[in-house]
């Protein structure tokens, strides 16, 4: 068992590490999940990747909301004159 726990452990991270380079959410959420998981079962590093996982997830929902509630800048054809 905790041989496939580590295996999922290992999968996560690669996941989470070849993502692009942005890490927003990324530091909160493996903080966050790392003490959470070292707590629960002594599964620190598989809460760190899940808690980085979820981090960027949230971030980028996070993101996607504010850039709905901005108005398009749609350039006007009068401007140049």
């Amino acid at each position: 068992m905790k041989t496939l726990i580590a295996g999922l452990a290992l999968a996560l991270a690669l996941a989470a590490t070849t993502a692009p380079a942005d890490a927003k959410g990324c530091i909160k959420g493996a903080i966050v999940g790392g003490v959470a998981g070292h707590y629960a079962g002594r599964h620190g590093f598989l809460g760190a990747a899940t808690g980085c996982l979820v981090g960027r997830h949230l971030a980028k929902q996070h993101q996607r909301a504010v850039q709905a509630q901005k108005p398009p800048q749609n350039p006007s054809p009068d401007q140049g004159h």
